[in-house]
């Protein structure tokens, strides 16, 4: 039997390429003679950069730049041809906050790995987005691009309280003649009941006022970016402006185009040649939910394997998806490290749970 082993990260306790070796092994380790293919997956956040590197080699250029809360932290740009691939997390991902304080964090960073990606000469510019521990509607990643306002843009949502009109041409002129596009996994907009601070604040530190609060400062940016009028402030709704705590919105500002994330990385891989060559499709990540469907890395996978008329599973980490939305999603079936050995350990010795439930699954799905 030939099973294509593609999981997304384990957030918080497993890289894509961590979860990919530790299901493999399980799965060999039950089933010794069935050919496992490992393709770990990403879908713009953490692992963006790794993934695509072992996907489509290239060369990583090594830089560092300011951190969500000051200080500098590497950064790994990959270019490969004209094109350069940027992961925002590195700049501003949750992993680089032990204190989440999201009415101070920067996007400021990202703008930096921006003008480094122009300096070694890319053509085309490709920014991961997601996982980011920042809200500030990507006021700093203009403020590093050279846009101006009454207000510092470097300083998180906080600072801007009274911002009026932005003065943007800097940062378009600094960026003229690149195509740049965005990939993510978020196809929300940025402001309002459904926007990326409602949707993502909590997990970045933002309780109720805060969330009302940040929302409020989102909209007088848009204003002060774009104006007053539902014509002119309609850049803010569209989808994918809400990606990154609205890094999105202002990559969107520069002329940005949205892709999908997930597809970019499962074209790089050949995910839909390698499905239709295997027996099985196996895909996972850390919490398998309904949110899943919103291009993710499992609903992608799945989609892919349904293309090549294969089965597709999942394995991860907790599974609060019903049977009905799961076949909505094409999978067949989903297992939890949490039912097979409870959060404790699952959380505590992530890489030995999955092994041991990826083995338990080649029980029952290999032939």
């Amino acid at each position: 039997m030939k099973v294509l082993v593609a999981p997304d990260k384990f957030a918080g306790t497993l890289t894509a390429v961590e979860a990919a070796r530790a299901i493999s092994t399980g799965w060999r380790r039950r089933k010794p003679d069935d050919e496992v293919v490992e393709r770990p997956m990403a879908d713009g956040g953490p692992g963006f950069v790794s993934v695509l590197h072992e996907a489509l080699g290239g060369q990583i250029l090594a830089t560092s730049v300011r951190g969500p809360l000051g200080g500098d932290v590497p950064l790994s740009l990959l270019e490969a041809g004209d094109t350069i691939y940027i992961e925002s997390a590195q700049a501003c991902g949750l992993d680089l906050v032990d204190d989440r304080r999201p009415l101070e964090a920067t996007t400021y960073g990202v703008g930096q790995a921006l003008l480094a990606a122009r300096d070694a000469g890319a053509r085309r510019i490709i920014v991961g987005l997601g996982g980011s521990a920042t809200n500030d509607g990507g006021a700093g990643l203009l403020a590093a691009l050279g846009a101006t306002a009454d207000v510092p843009l470097d300083r998180g949502p906080e600072a801007l309280v009274g911002i009026t009109p932005i003065d943007l041409s800097p940062a378009r002129e600094r960026l003229a003649g690149l195509r740049i596009d965005t990939a993510s996994d978020v196809g929300i907009g940025l402001l309002g009941m459904f926007g990326a601070t409602k949707a993502f604040g909590p997990q970045k530190g933002l309780d109720d006022d805060g969330i009302q609060r940040v929302d409020a400062l989102l909209d007088d940016l848009v204003v002060a970016a774009c104006g007053p009028t539902p014509s002119q402030r309609g850049i803010a709704d569209r989808k994918g402006a809400g990606a990154a705590g609205g890094l999105g919105f202002a990559l969107m500002l520069l002329g940005a185009t949205v892709i999908s994330g997930i597809d970019l990385v499962a074209d790089a891989a050949g995910i839909d040649e390698l499905a239709a060559g295997v027996d099985l499709v196996v895909t996972g990540e850390g919490t398998y939910d309904f949110s899943s469907r919103d291009g993710k890395v499992v609903y992608g996978v799945a989609q892919r394997a349904a293309g090549a008329a294969r089965p597709c599973i999942v394995i991860a980490g907790n599974v609060t998806v019903g049977s009905r939305e799961m076949r909505a999603m094409g999978v067949e079936s989903a297992y939890s490290m949490v039912d097979l050995v409870g959060a404790e350990t699952a959380l505590s010795d992530p890489h030995a749970s999955l092994e041991n439930l990826a083995a338990r699954v080649a029980r029952t799905w290999s032939f």
